[in-house]
């Protein structure tokens, strides 16, 4: 049996993932396709970007997108988003 990482991803087309990615940012969709250098596309996603204020205290943005194209370089983690 040859399963690779990837394989895994074939089983999460169509449902929610979380994806982190370099700097200081994150998506949630849902996962449209992909490819074998980890370029994706999400449908109906949100992207939530981390930075500090001038108090030095954590702020977030988020922006929304139907359809969003992630380059795979940029990709850290991708995981099942957290039930809250």
């Amino acid at each position: 049996m040859s399963d690779t990482p990837l394989d895994l991803w074939k089983l999460n087309l169509d449902e929610s993932i979380y994806v982190k990615l370099r700097g200081a940012r994150s998506l949630v969709g849902t996962l449209q396709a992909f490819d074998s250098h980890c370029n994706m596309v999400l449908s109906d996603c949100v992207e939530t970007i981390y930075s500090l204020n001038s108090e030095g205290m954590l702020q977030n943005e988020e922006r929304k997108s139907e359809m969003l194209f992630v380059r795979g370089d940029s990709v850290t983690l991708i995981t099942t988003p957290d039930e809250e």
